[in-house]
């Protein structure tokens, strides 16, 4: 291509993006006029990014489609933020939807980008995932032998869904194994239970939320009344909530089901956007978790769920709208929560359709619990610490490469290695034999639970049924982390 035709691009091209770049900081000069009318818009930047599409133009050995460059642009210039802002095309965004609705194909499971990998941050229960062996931590280094190295989330999930029946081999990388574990998987239409439950024993009642979706909060309306009918028609005592490895979903979800548990009116969680405003405050009230133009989910709901001891199950795989659930009925004292650290995954991502079909997903604000402590690179810690012994590794927020850090000043709180027992000869058929049974039981008592094998069951039963114990751990971590500026001053005060 001649310099005079290159000249030609590159000038079109930095007119057609000023061109939108204008109209877009109209928009924001509109909105914050104050803060922005000695701005300028990044001309030499502007010019440079038409200056690498005349070089690829060109020179490039391909002649790539202007669709695709583009594309790849509006990829790379959003997911270099954080961990959880990407650009979706038309397929992805229809996936994304779809995801929520409780239905949709695939291996079933939740994952993240860390160190230019897929990152799994928990299987679905009751998937091929969970199936198959997969666990929180796990990275996903090959999908059918293709690295995922700078793929995105996106992008992997589109390898790793597919028509119903078909095949696909996962690669990973698990902390402490010795060599990569691989995977055979089918694929299968995932129909998303989220919520199940069980009558522990008489008076004590069992909800487990895997995911946050559309229909969860009545879905814990079902199960509770569900409970009180196998309870003879009595109230029940105690509950115990279990959110471990729900990786969150929709956030009306996770108010109602806050909601199922608090005094109406009471304040769930808010948001603080950039330059810490104020964003929304969402309380327990039908108008702030009603999805959709359907009644309110929450009615009829048992009187003594508002009143009766709870405890609140969480470990490394609960996130986002998990984690608001937890901290709030932390924050009300209203539930003891038990196990270990949660993801810390305290940011709010808005999904923004675009003119051509496809969309955007950036993260807007923080989440703040009623407390107004932040959950984000921190989690929610236990108010009873009670380590998983299957459980070998915890992985975070705070591994995320990017992530962002807690607006509080809190530290960040990264993975950890539990000290799990290696069984000795383990590598022989009797071992593997005794292993696979194992991993079967444990899966199944997830969904029929067991506090005799479950530790952190066993934990949070007990507490329900001493009030009085259960009393005195009420908020007992419900703490608001210090301040940088706190710090400072408590330094300089020695």
């Amino acid at each position: 291509m001649s310099k005079p035709v290159f000249k030609k691009i590159a000038l079109y091209t930095l007119g057609a993006i000023s061109g939108v770049a204008a109209s877009l900081a109209v928009q924001g000069f509109a909105a914050e006029k104050d803060k922005r009318d000695n701005e300028v818009l990044p001309v030499q930047s502007i010019r440079t990014m038409a200056e690498v599409y005349g070089q690829i133009k060109a020179n490039y050995y391909q002649d790539k489609p202007d669709a695709d460059l583009f594309e790849g642009a509006m990829k790379g210039m959003v997911a270099d933020l954080d961990p959880h802002s990407e650009y979706m095309d038309k397929k992805g965004y229809a996936e994304m939807k779809e995801s929520t609705s409780g239905e949709f194909g695939g291996l079933g499971m939740e994952i993240g980008q860390e160190d230019g990998f897929v990152k799994v941050i928990a299987p679905i229960e009751d998937t091929p995932a969970e199936r198959a062996g997969v666990k929180s931590g796990d990275f996903i280094v090959k999908i059918d032998n293709v690295s995922t190295r700078g793929m995105t989330v996106s992008e992997a999930v589109k390898k790793m869904r597919g028509k119903p029946g078909t095949k696909i081999t996962l690669t990973l990388s698990r902390k402490n194994a010795d060599k990569p574990v691989v995977v055979n998987l089918t694929r299968a239409i995932i129909k998303v239970k989220s919520v199940r439950h069980h009558l522990l024993e008489p008076d004590y009642g069992y909800i487990r939320v895997s995911q946050f979706q559309e229909r969860t909060v009545e879905g814990v309306n079902s199960a509770a009344k569900e409970l009180v009918k196998e309870n003879k028609g009595k109230p029940l005592k105690g509950l115990v909530l279990d959110l471990r490895d729900d990786p969150g979903g929709l956030l009306t979800g996770a108010v109602g089901v806050s909601a199922a548990f608090l005094p109406s009116e009471a304040v769930v969680v808010s948001t603080k956007g950039r330059d810490g405003k104020d964003g929304m405050v969402l309380k327990a009230v039908p108008e702030d978790y009603v999805y959709g133009m359907s009644g309110d989910p929450l009615a009829g709901i048992p009187a003594e769920l508002k009143t009766i001891p709870m405890t609140v199950l969480v470990n490394s795989g609960s996130a986002s709208a998990s984690e608001i659930v937890a901290g709030a009925l932390q924050d009300h004292k209203r539930a003891v929560i038990v196990g270990t650290q949660s993801f810390g995954k305290g940011s709010v991502q808005t999904l923004i359709p675009l003119s051509n079909g496809s969309a955007v997903k950036l993260t807007t604000a923080l989440y703040y619990t009623p407390n107004d402590r932040s959950i984000q690179a921190q989690g929610i810690v236990p108010d009873v610490e009670v380590k998983d012994k299957e459980r070998t590794f915890e992985s975070r927020e705070a591994d995320l490469i990017g992530h962002i850090g807690n607006p509080l000043g809190g530290e960040d709180v990264n993975s950890e290695t539990l000290a799990v027992p290696v069984e000795e000869n383990a590598d022989k058929p009797a071992a593997k034999e005794k292993g696979k049974k194992k991993k079967d039981e444990d899966l199944s008592s997830r969904r029929i639970p067991n506090p005799a094998k479950d530790e952190q069951l066993r934990k949070a039963l007990d507490l329900v049924k001493s009030p009085e114990q259960w009393q005195k751990s009420l908020g007992l971590a419900a703490k608001k982390p210090v301040s940088n500026k706190d710090k400072k001053d408590k330094k300089d005060k020695k």
